[in-house]
């Protein structure tokens, strides 16, 4: 089977983005109480809505809860990917794992309606 071709269809609907983000950068030098006083400010946030300014905190700081509940808040939204991310990162392989498996399965069956072709 040529998978190349099975994708070529989705190439001009902007279906499958490649994005590099590298959030395994040596994290800056910050002390536990630097720590702790930017995961509150991340959590003050995040529960005044604004996802986007917790999220940098939680990946400067390495905040595994937050960055978990900041992949809720994308699986909420419909952003699998975006979840899956966060997911991985934090790391929350059960949660990652859920969307890994229906993705395979999305995937699955696109081969297969491309198979049926």
């Amino acid at each position: 089977m040529d998978y190349k071709n099975i994708f070529d269809r989705f190439e001009d609907k902007n279906g499958f983005v490649k994005t590099v983000a590298s959030y395994r950068r040596s994290a800056p030098s910050i002390d536990g109480s630097q720590k702790v006083a930017l995961n509150r400010k991340g959590n003050i946030l995040y529960n005044a809505g604004d996802i986007e300014g917790a999220k940098r905190i939680f990946l400067t700081t390495g905040y595994s809860d937050g960055l978990a509940r900041i992949g809720d808040y994308y699986l909420s939204k419909g952003r699998d990917l975006d979840a899956l991310r966060m997911y991985w990162i934090a790391p929350d392989k059960a949660k990652a794992g859920s969307i890994i498996m229906r993705l395979s399965v999305l995937i699955q069956k696109v081969m297969h309606e491309e198979e049926d072709l």
